[in-house]
């Protein structure tokens, strides 16, 4: 059940989809003064090491960030917490996205980041350290239903499992459609990945009924490796702020042009 180690996915296509975007929310968000509520479903250790064992035996990283880093526009905030973030803890380190946050967000906005398994949740503790930072070793559907809505209210809900539990994909429909209600002013962004099983379809269409103002990004690329079912990654976002479809749009370009390469 708890079996699932991102080592060796980090920084793959898929990472650096999710974390340009939900970079540029944040960004977005800390635009006003006001503070706001960070909450993390999933969270994972928050930081990793791309010259581990784990992520040099499935090279995702280097088909992703690798190839990509370079061609993030400098002033993106994924690019600039990119670069604080390996200012401090060298050239190999890739953050996940509590540690994207916290480097984005600032003292007087407030995190909620709830990791399950205990090496991750230990690792965590470890990464994401402050004040306005409370780390829980929970079920996260549960933490964000006992919190919504948050204080501040304004803010960003990230829900990205491993979906290495397949009631994942019944369980997500019923809990945003939840959250929603008690958080109408939260945006609740969902990372999904894309098989060819196509299971993530059923999760998909119940959403899209429940939602239909939401913005839906996708994007595809090969397998990694020979057998692999991942064939892309998806976006859902509820209550997406002003301005992420064109954000989007820039990413699918970004996107294409390493596609050429």
């Amino acid at each position: 059940m708890l079996s699932y180690q991102h080592g060796y996915h980090a920084g793959n296509l898929a990472d650096v989809q999710k974390h340009a975007l939900l970079a540029w929310m944040l960004a977005y968000l800390t635009r006003k003064d006001k503070p706001l509520s960070y909450i993390e479903t999933h969270a994972g250790r928050g930081l990793y090491d791309l010259g581990s064992a784990e992520a040099q035996k499935t090279g995702e990283a280097a088909q992703g960030i690798g190839a990509l880093a370079g061609a993030l526009p400098p002033g993106h905030p994924y690019a600039k917490a990119l670069a604080t973030i390996r200012a401090q803890h060298g050239p190999a380190a890739y953050p996940g996205s509590p540690l994207i946050a916290a480097t984005l967000l600032r003292p007087q906005d407030r995190l909620h980041l709830a990791e399950l398994h205990p090496q991750e949740h230990a690792a965590l503790r470890q990464a994401v350290q402050g004040p306005n930072i409370s780390v829980h070793r929970q079920d996260g559907f549960e933490l964000a239903q006992s919190l919504c809505p948050p204080e501040p209210r304004r803010g960003l809900l990230l829900v990205d499992p491993s979906y290495e539990v397949k009631q994942d994909y019944d369980r997500i429909p019923k809990a945003l459609g939840t959250i929603a209600k008690k958080w109408n002013v939260g945006i609740l962004a969902l990372w999904y990945p894309i098989l060819t099983s196509e299971l993530h379809a059923p999760m998909l269409r119940a959403l899209t009924q429940a939602h239909p103002e939401a913005l839906r990004h996708e994007i595809r690329f090969p397998p990694v490796r020979e057998g692999h079912r991942m064939i892309g990654s998806g976006f859902f976002v509820i209550n997406p702020p002003w301005g992420l479809s064109e954000e989007a749009k820039r990413l699918d370009s970004l996107f294409a042009r390493i596609k050429k390469r």
